[in-house]
């Protein structure tokens, strides 16, 4: 199978769009294109030619370059069922299941409702690529702006559930602050305290810290082990159902 492109442009404070390209088809992608400029950049720099928009969710910052590009490209827009009243210049409806191509490479949607109602995630199974959006970040998760904490932690289980080789491209670089997060609630995670030398060094470069690697975020992400023994000892919760663990996580982080 022909290796896919990705390209990842920073954009506003901290989002990342990724922009696919397939060679063998010449179809491109762009991933929650929160602007238009800098992909339409991009797409002149390399002559690749934009196909579809795939949208995790309806925030501003993930389809705010939707319509512009649309207008630009002709491109087509693929998002959520559950979101399309949200989500600007959708042409393509997808629901949990769904498989939807560029060029010879699959992904599989999943919904992943908590941050928002109908978010949705894309997996590449063969490229072993998750976009995550804003539900699973490097260390840490979204904020609950719409979900409850029982459909987070659903949602997080269907993308912990994936395998270990998965790099995560989510759309945010928090990861400092996550790590530092994360420290508070397992301050002798071992694997931890390696990643926060790793993004210290990364950032310290002017690097991303994105993608990670999902068997290491099973180490040491807290909102994928709330059920995990290591930290329900390190924060006195032992015994609790792991729906109110994360809840408690999610909480403190929320006033972190």
């Amino acid at each position: 199978m022909p290796n896919l492109i990705i390209h990842q442009i920073p954009v506003l404070k901290d989002n990342f769009v990724y922009l696919l390209h397939d060679s063998e088809s010449g179809e491109s992608v762009a991933i929650d294109p929160a602007v238009a400029t800098p992909v339409l950049d991009v797409l002149e720099l390399k002559g690749w030619t934009l196909s579809h928009i795939w949208n995790t969710h309806h925030h501003n910052d993930h389809t705010g370059g939707n319509l512009e590009l649309k207008q630009a490209t002709g491109c087509s827009i693929v998002g959520s069922a559950a979101d399309a009243s949200r989500i600007p210049g959708i042409d393509v409806q997808i629901v949990e299941g769904d498989l939807i191509s560029i060029g010879s490479h699959t992904a599989q949607i999943f919904e992943v409702s908590g941050h928002t109602i109908g978010h949705i995630a894309y997996w590449l199974e063969n490229d072993h690529i998750l976009f995550s959006g804003d539900t699973l970040f490097s260390s840490g998760c979204g904020r609950l702006f719409e979900g409850t904490p029982e459909q987070m932690w659903t949602s997080l289980l269907k993308l912990r559930n994936l395998p270990d080789d998965t790099n995560v491209y989510c759309a945010h670089e928090y990861t400092a602050t996550n790590v530092n997060f994360a420290l508070t609630i397992e301050p002798n995670n071992v694997a931890l305290k390696r990643r926060l030398n790793e993004v210290l060094h990364l950032r310290k470069n002017g690097k991303p810290t994105v993608p990670s690697n999902l068997g290491d975020e099973k180490r040491f992400n807290p909102f994928l082990r709330a059920d995990n023994v290591d930290l329900l000892r390190a924060i006195g919760l032992v015994g609790k159902d792991a729906v109110s663990v994360f809840a408690e996580i999610r909480r403190r982080k929320d006033e972190f």
